[in-house]
């Protein structure tokens, strides 16, 4: 039979009352008693109520997490970022899985209200302004991840998409590249990060380029889509004589690279390609993929930290934060020699 509250306060010697307390850390008690007692949960394994714990502390320690796709490399490692950091204060996570579906994300955004989370992250791949609407009116804290929009008004956490783009593309000119392509997607989405990405890339042409602006679209952000651009890049390529290729996303790039494979045009030798993201499949491609490194990780990690210092009312930045990325520099980016 399991032991029960009343069982503890026994064996310890104090009121059940004081066992409340030490439990749920909701008034003072002297350290003598505080170590008494824990001594004798630990020794008759006492597993408090949590549904009553909840009730009279107001806190269940639970953070809700709604992600697109648990299936993305990228979203794993954000979830873990979240889920390790949630152990070591003692917050257990509930995972639910929208697949990118705009209805999907607002029934779970109530269902983790009426689990009484104490707070909300969303790792999303899609605009869905009523997200915004359903958190103001359930007022706990709140993270919105999206690596392809942004939202007004919302916290997140991410890096400079614009000094990133900036910082690639200077790179490549250091290299000796004069005439560069971007490729983008997104190209009428109003909310979409690809202006950020397209203004870091116009802005190192114009201080440090000699060459011209050659931005083009894809379809998406798949590795299809990467290598259905890949005769748009082509003759680009050819008219301008370009020799780097800059795409705003690692599929994107690696499905350029495939369609340039099957052209027999080779990478670096005869041109370099540089992607967007650092995904796992872009460390063991051959050639390595040259990409800026998203630190996913860091970014669940510190979206979670955030909402738990809210919830402890302790200081915290209320504005977005930036992290720092770093420009991964590997096989697929060679250096122009020079005549």
């Amino acid at each position: 039979m399991s032991a029960t509250i009343k069982d503890v306060a026994k064996m310890a010697e104090v009121s059940i009352s004081t066992v409340s307390r030490v439990i749920n850390d909701s008034k003072p008690v002297s350290p003598e008693v505080r170590k008494r007692v824990l001594e004798v949960i630990d020794e008759l394994g006492y597993k408090p109520n949590e549904v009553a714990r909840t009730l009279v502390t107001k806190k269940s320690f639970l953070i809700g997490v709604i992600a697109t796709d648990i299936g993305n490399s990228y979203v794993a490692q954000i979830i873990r970022g979240i889920e390790e950091v949630g152990k070591m204060y003692n917050y257990d996570i509930l995972l639910c899985s929208s697949y990118g579906d705009k209805e999907t994300e607002l029934k779970f955004i109530q269902l983790l209200n009426r689990k009484q989370v104490e707070g909300i992250i969303l790792i999303s791949e899609i605009i869905n302004e009523k997200v915004k609407e359903q958190i103001d009116q359930q007022n706990i804290p709140f993270v919105y991840l999206n690596k392809y929009f942004y939202m007004e008004n919302v916290l997140t956490v991410s890096i400079d998409d614009l000094d990133a783009s900036y910082e690639m593309t200077n790179y490549l000119i250091s290299l000796g590249h004069k005439n560069i392509i971007y490729v983008s997607t997104h190209e009428n989405e109003e909310y979409s990060l690809e202006k950020f990405k397209i203004e870091g890339y116009k802005k190192a042409i114009d201080e440090f380029g000699e060459g011209d602006e050659l931005i083009c679209f894809a379809k998406g952000c798949s590795i299809e889509d990467g290598y259905d651009i890949g005769k748009e890049v082509e003759d680009l390529v050819e008219k301008y004589d370009a020799t780097a290729v800059f795409l705003s996303h690692d599929e994107l790039a690696i499905g350029l690279i495939n369609y340039f494979y099957d052209c027999g045009v080779k990478v670096p030798d005869d041109i370099s390609v540089a992607g967007y993201g650092d995904i796992k499949i872009s460390q063991i491609l051959r050639p390595k993929l040259t990409t800026i490194k998203e630190p996913y990780y860091d970014i669940g990690a510190v979206a979670i930290r955030k909402i738990i210092k809210e919830l402890k009312e302790e200081k915290f930045d209320k504005g977005n934060i930036k992290l720092p990325f770093q420009i991964k520099k590997r096989e697929s980016c060679g250096k122009i020699q020079a005549e």
